[in-house]
């Protein structure tokens, strides 16, 4: 089993736990290197790195950006980025400052559909108003009896082509990158999986594009082993991992108990031949 986790997310995002609290789960569970990737902000990363240091646990800042690319939306990890790089911190106020108007805007679709009182809803569930999201809106409609859990949520509502969905215009996959890169991090293409499954998937042709393009903007990793991602997949993207000469990450993409795909800790063994992206900092 790895002993790293590189990809999850605290309240500041669209978590449950507090940064703290996440980081007590994943040193309960044996992580011993961990990496916070909220959502288009960094607020969290001070407290969880005094609580990793408490646990004697090596902690790597990290953001996870919300990129548009064609029709796509990929979200792009940055790992041991530095958070006080201005054009990086500038770059995710741009993005966030999109998802309260999104915000209202999925309200009115939901309302439309005789679903009402959502957004106060919403915000109720956002420990962090300027990070509004989709989860929000899925806690909520949850607890208001809509469905059994968020994933029934998304699936009904909140996907793709669903009553409550709104397309938004994120960040540029190369501004996104390069905001990684210039803050000394690594650019890291999340779960490339969850990218080939759904009505508005990509096929091979357009991920084998996709990566070419983000290896040509300065991408340098993949995640292989992310907690939405099947045993099969570990082998895909460790092969296209292979292909663009990419190093491998891995995280359980852990946003709070019972609502996640893995909990902390509990990733499988990189195929074999994977370099771990940990070397790009290891050793510096």
């Amino acid at each position: 089993m790895l002993d790293h986790d590189l990809h999850c997310h605290s309240s500041i995002s669209d978590g449950t736990l507090a940064p703290a609290e996440l980081v007590h789960r994943a040193a309960e569970r044996g992580v011993k290197e961990l990496a916070l990737t909220d959502h288009d902000d960094m607020d969290g990363l001070d407290e969880a790195r005094a609580a990793a240091a408490q646990h004697g646990m090596t902690f790597i800042n990290g953001v996870e950006i919300s990129v548009t690319w064609r029709t796509h939306t990929v979200h792009i990890v940055g790992l041991n980025i530095n958070p006080d790089y201005q054009p990086l911190v500038e770059g995710l106020r741009s993005v966030r400052s999109g998802r309260g108007e999104r915000a209202r805007k999925m309200a009115e679709e939901l309302a439309k559909a005789g679903i009402g009182g959502t957004l106060q809803g919403a915000y109720q569930y956002a420990g962090n108003s300027n990070m509004i999201g989709r989860a929000h809106f899925a806690r909520y409609l949850v607890e208001a009896g809509h469905c059994k859990d968020v994933k029934s949520v998304f699936n009904r509502y909140l996907a793709k082509g669903k009553t409550g969905y709104v397309s938004h215009r994120w960040a540029a996959l190369a501004d996104a990158i390069g905001w990684i890169l210039g803050s000394g991090g690594v650019a890291v293409l999340a779960h490339p999986g969850r990218y080939m499954v759904g009505r508005s998937s990509m096929g091979k042709k357009t991920m084998h594009e996709l990566l070419t393009e983000f290896t040509g903007c300065g991408g340098q990793a993949i995640e292989v082993v992310s907690g939405s991602h099947t045993p099969e997949q570990y082998a895909e993207f460790a092969r296209y991992a292979a292909e663009f000469n990419l190093l491998c990450s891995c995280g359980s993409d852990f946003h709070g108990p019972g609502e996640s795909y893995r909990d902390m800790g509990r990733l499988p063994d990189f195929p074999l031949g994977c370099k771990p992206v940990w070397q790009a900092w290891e050793g510096r």
